[in-house]
């Protein structure tokens, strides 16, 4: 790298990250100046809770090299868990609107959604990919991604024999009038989704950055040989990274419940829209996934608003192809290996 930093922001900018990255936030100021500043409020918005489920998804592929096709069931059941958890203090709320308790409740449900699907990550590291470890690493990805799929198919219709197909949602967590931004009125749930988000994207990066278990995963990710040589207990690695993954996808779910009322599909759309994120940052490299979620939510704002929102899949698919054919490793590229990679 040149310790000229005139040659060095060239350089970045020739780059497919600085490209893409330069070129979204040109897109997005000018169609906030042809549209007005609610493009931006939308794709901030969106694209801060889109990153926690992305996060999780590039984590558990990073590390245990796992396609996760049923990550979108783990968000599934955050609605789930929350949405029974607040309904019975949504009477207590109405009666004390304006109270501490009325702003704290709605985050014990979120909280509470966060650790059942932490739970159930466990569950699921104990039940399914431990016991396929043990018996075969061959055809590791393939195998894992066909148990994925499979699983998938298995909470969906778990939820749909006990709990039914009809939707269960909410108005919304917190009361009051909608804010004020740049002129744009956003709901109080929504600001406090992106909130949400950002805290819980700040807290795992400083978690994986700083912390001795992060630093754990990470040489997991890199070399599980060296790993276990310098004494690393890989499989509880295993069963924390699963447990976290799947815990971040429930966290982001239940933070939406407001927009995302449960029902047993309900997973489905922002499984998609977070397979595109982790496809174009680069597979498994989480904190590429927090960019990559704002791009992806930036292409998926401007669809809808450009065109309509039943190409909303369609455009961001096409530009991620695209981007793809020339930087294959996408745009931050692969920074980890996954431990049963050859």
């Amino acid at each position: 790298m040149s310790n000229n930093p005139t040659v060095s922001a060239v350089e970045w900018f020739k780059s497919a990250a600085g490209l893409t990255i330069s070129l979204a936030v040109i897109a997005a100021l000018a169609a906030t100046i042809d549209r007005g500043p609610y493009i931006l409020v939308n794709t901030v918005v969106t694209g801060g809770m889109l990153s926690l489920v992305a996060m999780g998804l590039a984590l558990v592929f990073g590390v245990m090299n796992i396609p996760m096709f049923a990550h979108g069931e783990y968000f599934m059941i955050g609605t789930l868990v929350a949405y029974y958890v607040f309904t019975p203090m949504n009477g207590y709320i109405d009666q004390h609107t304006g109270t501490l308790a009325a702003a704290l409740l709605p985050l014990v449900a979120i909280i509470v959604a966060g650790l059942a699907g932490g739970v159930m990550g466990v569950l699921t590291e104990k039940l399914v990919f431990s016991n396929l470890r043990k018996r075969s690493r061959e055809n590791w990805v393939m195998n894992s991604f066909l148990l994925t799929v499979g699983l998938s198919v298995v909470l969906i219709n778990l939820h749909q024999l006990i709990f039914g197909t009809e939707f269960k949602g909410i108005v919304g967590y917190w009361r009051g009038a909608p804010l004020s931004i740049m002129d744009v009125f956003i709901s109080r749930d929504r600001c406090m989704a992106f909130v949400l988000a950002a805290v819980m994207v700040t807290a795992f990066w400083l978690f994986m950055t700083y912390t001795r278990t992060g630093r754990a995963i990470r040489a997991v990710s890199q070399d599980e040989t060296g790993a276990l040589i310098v004494g690393i207990d890989l499989n509880g690695i295993l069963l924390l990274t699963m447990s976290m993954s799947c815990a971040l996808a429930a966290f982001a779910g239940a933070s939406l419940l407001f927009m995302y009322p449960s029902y047993p599909s309900v997973g489905l759309e922002p499984l998609y829209m977070a397979w595109f994120v982790v496809i174009l940052a680069g597979l498994g490299n989480v904190l590429g996934a927090v960019v990559g979620a704002f791009i992806v939510a930036l292409l998926k704002v401007l669809t809808v608003e450009y065109i309509g929102s039943g190409w909303e899949f369609v455009v961001p698919s096409v530009l991620i192809i695209i981007i793809l054919i020339f930087k294959p490793s996408g745009i931050f590229g692969s920074e980890v290996r996954g431990i049963l990679d050859k």
